[in-house]
């Protein structure tokens, strides 16, 4: 049979023990949380790479992305070529009271239009106003964090490693096609080659000049020892 008391007691034995501890209580909204680096608050859009695919529209499981757009016709860009047409974004929209934060349309974006924000303060007194427009989703793109970097043992993208090529190839083409003049000092060491042939001219001159000084010298000593005899 319990002692009358005892779970009294007990209480207050542990209200003594956390009295002396110190309180763990975060005083949120005074203090910020420290929230974890890939944290999933809200998704932030970077307008400038949006395309208006549609993909991450299309992708969404519960179909809370809604998406407006018109078409431009652009000029050529160059004389005699035909004109092109755009799509330009009106509406870019995200009804935070019906997505399930999976992160399928960002997975899927093929431009990175879309990232991972780790702002949560968006709450809401009237569930009609989850649904933030683009406006608000490009403020949000300003508190992505920046991704970590790079293993030093991880393999290169493949789009940077086909632009290295590309850019590579460019460069073997524009060597190949630049002038011989770097190669010009090459020119005398080839006998009968054409880079001899081309520096023979500039180099004629300087033959000219020197050949003169190398015919007097010796006959000034001949000169002077017949005038002094």
């Amino acid at each position: 049979m319990p002692v009358p008391g005892s779970g009294l007691a007990k209480g207050l034995a542990v209200t003594l023990r956390t009295m002396t501890r110190r309180s763990v209580t975060a005083h949120y909204p005074d203090a910020a949380p420290q929230l974890p680096p890939r944290s999933r608050g809200v998704i932030g859009l970077f307008e400038e790479n949006c395309t208006v695919c549609m993909l991450c529209a299309r992708e969404c499981p519960d179909w809370c992305i809604y998406i407006d757009s018109h078409k431009e016709t652009m000029p050529a860009a160059a004389p005699g070529g035909r004109e092109r047409s755009r799509n330009v974004l009106d509406r870019f929209a995200i009804d935070f009271a019906l997505c399930m934060y999976c992160g399928i349309c960002i997975d899927v974006c093929p431009f990175d239009a879309l990232f991972w924000s780790p702002e949560f303060e968006y709450a809401e007194t009237d569930i009609r106003e989850l649904t933030h427009e683009r406006d608000k989703l490009r403020e949000w793109m300003w508190t992505v964090p920046e991704p970590p970097p790079l293993d030093p043992a991880a393999e290169e993208p493949k789009e940077i490693g086909a632009a290295r090529k590309t850019a590579d190839k460019l460069a073997a083409r524009q060597a190949e096609s630049a002038p011989e003049g770097p190669t010009a000092p090459e020119g005398p060491t080839a006998p009968g080659g054409p880079a001899g042939a081309e520096q023979a001219p500039d180099h004629a001159p300087e033959a000219r000049e020197q050949a003169p000084e190398q015919t007097q010298e010796p006959r000034r000593p001949g000169g002077e020892q017949e005038g002094d005899s």
